[in-house]
């Protein structure tokens, strides 16, 4: 069997992820949203996907306010997809 990628087998990494993968892209408040976690812990887990290369962290200026918006990568797609397609085979679906 495959080994589950243990960085998206965290629970916000994975909502993350899960988010990204249906839309264009995700603004850090709008994940925040939708995850229900703290900024600080949000923040924490956006740097290890994005060091990880599985998505792409774009922070910038809306008006006077700072901006950060994410979208996952190909390299993020895969692994998500990998990521299920191992829980598929654990299932046995």
């Amino acid at each position: 069997m495959k080994e589950l990628d243990p960085l998206l087998h965290s629970q916000l990494r994975l909502a993350v992820m899960s988010i990204l993968m249906n839309v264009d892209e995700a603004d850090f408040v709008y994940i925040k949203e939708k995850t229900e976690s703290t900024a600080g812990n949000l923040s924490v887990q956006l740097d290890k996907l994005s060091s990880a290369g599985y998505i792409d962290v774009e922070k910038g200026f809306a008006g006077k306010r700072t901006r950060t918006v994410c979208r996952v990568t190909p390299k993020g797609r895969q692994a998500f997809e990998g990521y299920v397609n191992a829980l598929k085979e654990y299932l046995n679906l």
